[in-house]
């Protein structure tokens, strides 16, 4: 819970940051960005301006997200291989990209429990990495699908997708937010003045959050069936769908090691349980073999 918090929370917080910043630009050049002034609601004003606030903090995340990786994880960037393993590493990586038909992405190792990510702002400036813990519990085949995995995310281009799917739930929770916020303060309290009166103010704060929420199960769905394309690319990349099979069975049985909020969706596992599950960027282990093995009969 703690973690679907934070995340609605910094979302709430790049928008707060970008319409203070507009509100500003507005007051000294005598702009009414949001539309909200005065005794009538400009929905075109305000359109555009849930637009900008929308998406820009989405594609300001998707733009530093491969550093932000690096640096939340204490990710190593394999440069030079060092040793066999890691020799193997990025041919392996190397292998899946050439057979996705995108260019290289960086590889790299971080100390953790078993997991696995991809991140990046293109398809062709992208970033696999994967914790030492995974590399230690899994055989060369299933760590192989995963790789494999990871590169189909950055070949489906689900980085880019679920910054754009952000950034559409995020311009209508702004959207409506001050929308209802204006009918609550003008027809239900009656406030008469040029300003927007409080009613409006601590409307649009509460439905920021409730509608927040909301977003991110939306998010959050689309993100699982994302997850269950990128099974299947690896088994395209395997030339069979048994080492993903096998790869997933056996992060079923470890706890999956955290990642940070902003690469957590791009990871190999989670395990949501209960009401958190609608919130989980993955589906359950189960569901995604049965997927697998559908998908080779």
């Amino acid at each position: 819970m703690k973690r679907i918090a934070l995340f609605v929370v910094t979302n709430l917080a790049i928008i707060v940051v970008l319409m203070l910043f507009l509100n500003i630009i507005g007051a000294v050049f005598g702009i009414n960005f949001a539309g909200v002034g005065g005794r009538e609601l400009d929905l075109g004003a305000l359109a555009i301006f849930a637009l900008v606030v929308g998406f820009t903090g989405s594609f300001i995340s998707l733009a530093i997200s491969k550093p932000m990786a690096k640096w939340s994880t204490g990710a190593r960037v394999i440069d030079r291989p060092s040793n066999a393993m890691e020799a193997w590493l990025v041919d392996a990586v190397r292998a899946h990209a050439q057979k996705a038909g995108i260019g290289m992405p960086e590889v790299a190792l971080y100390e953790g429990e078993p997991n696995a990510f991809a991140t990046g702002a293109s398809k062709n400036s992208a970033l696999v990495a994967v914790s030492t813990g995974l590399l230690q519990s899994m055989s060369k085949e299933e760590v192989d699908a995963v790789l494999g995995h990871e590169v189909a995310h950055v070949a489906n281009g689900d980085m880019v997708t679920m910054t754009l799917i952000q950034g559409v739930m995020n311009t209508f929770v702004v959207f409506l937010s001050r929308v209802i916020g204006w009918v609550v303060d003008r027809m239900i309290l009656k406030n008469e003045s040029d300003a927007p009166g409080m009613g409006y103010w601590v409307s649009v704060i509460v439905l920021d959050i409730a509608l927040g929420f909301l977003a991110a199960i939306v998010v959050a769905w689309f993100s699982r069936q994302r997850e269950f394309r990128a099974d299947a690319g690896a088994a395209s990349y395997m030339g069979s769908s048994k080492p993903m099979i096998n790869a997933l069975a056996r992060l079923g049985g470890m706890e999956p090691g955290e990642l940070p909020q902003q690469v957590k969706s791009m990871g190999i596992n989670s395990r949501p349980t209960g009401l958190m599950a609608l919130f989980s960027s993955h589906p359950p282990i189960e569901d995604r073999i049965r997927a697998l093995q559908a998908m080779g009969r």
